[in-house]
């Protein structure tokens, strides 16, 4: 016989009575009660002409008819769970981006934007990997990334996003910081370095400041490192315009005296060129190029800490 759809709520029933071996059980499980189930089931036996459940006073059991069809039945519809969970994960991958970017910029610059994005796209679900280690855009890796350099990279379409700047900062704490009033003071304070391809020797030179010997005291592999030691009050640090906003903002750094020097590098959004970007991405994308125009979002009072707090400069620090 050719199975119809009015067969369908028969056979559903019918799967939940075989496996629990309870029509009451498969009545809980389907939200219906015992005496449909019972009707769906000799709806089906009456189609088909055969007994399925031989019933008796303590329940049911199945017939050998019966466990032929359950089998059938339980078998059929674990492919079809299968498949459908396969199309809903199809369907929420579809609205995954996974991004790559470096710490400091992920947590100063694009996550107090990220509201932005979601506002605009709610259905978006973002994954942020700021693992240190350059990640490999294979097959299941990310979709789009930040890079700070300089392309050509193998493998990967790149779009200019944003150019950068340092700067000298402190905290207002920090002691000696009332004794710095130009940038050759700034020497005789302890510093701070990271891993940029630019350091104080750069900026000391492109300050005019010769010949000056200075305390590099730490260093840090991370520029978020090297800024929160910075906040701490352990030295002045070079800190990178996109990444030391936030720092700024709520008081938590001054900026030195002296020049902004340019940087070599430059932010890059990135993605691989084997592959089209999926909708959700390319959408991430087009949001990202459009974010360097805009201003910062505001810092909110609150994310400044009793501890963190610092009082306003006693003196205008010459831009």
């Amino acid at each position: 016989m050719t199975l119809r759809t009015d067969l369908l709520p028969a056979l559903a029933a019918f799967e939940s009575a075989a496996r629990h071996q309870n029509f009451a059980h498969a009545a809980e499980e389907l939200h219906l009660t015992a005496s449909a189930v019972s009707h769906h089931v000799r709806k089906l036996e009456a189609r088909l002409g055969v007994v399925l459940f031989q019933r008796h006073a303590r329940g049911v059991t199945l017939t050998a008819e019966g466990r032929q069809l359950a089998d059938a039945a339980s078998s059929a519809l674990s492919d079809m769970d299968s498949v459908l969970g396969g199309l809903r994960r199809a369907r929420d991958e579809d609205d995954v981006v996974r991004i790559t970017t470096v710490h400091s910029l992920a947590y100063a610059w694009l996550m107090p934007r990220l509201p932005r994005f979601t506002a605009a796209h709610p259905h978006v679900r973002l994954h942020v990997d700021t693992e240190p280690a350059l990640t490999r855009f294979d097959e299941g890796g990310p979709d789009v990334g930040i890079r700070y350099g300089q392309p050509p990279w193998q493998g990967l379409s790149a779009h200019p996003l944003m150019d950068d700047a340092l700067f000298p900062v402190a905290s207002a704490h920090l002691t000696g910081f009332d004794r710095v009033h130009e940038a050759a003071d700034i020497p005789k304070l302890p510093l701070i370095g990271d891993l940029s391809r630019q350091g104080w020797q750069d900026w000391f030179r492109a300050a005019g400041v010769r010949g000056a010997t200075f305390d590099q005291r730490y260093y840090f592999s991370d520029s978020t490192g090297a800024l929160m030691a910075s906040v701490q009050g352990l030295g002045a640090a070079l800190a990178r315009e996109r990444i030391s906003a936030p720092y700024l903002a709520d008081g938590r750094l001054v900026r030195l005296p002296g020049p902004t020097m340019p940087t070599r590098a430059s932010y890059f959004v990135v993605y691989p060129s084997h592959r089209r970007p999926r909708p959700a991405a390319r959408a991430f994308v087009d949001w990202l190029l459009t974010q360097p125009g805009l201003p910062a979002p505001p810092m909110r009072p609150e994310a400044t800490t009793p501890t963190q707090s610092v009082a306003p400069p006693r003196r205008k620090v010459p831009q």
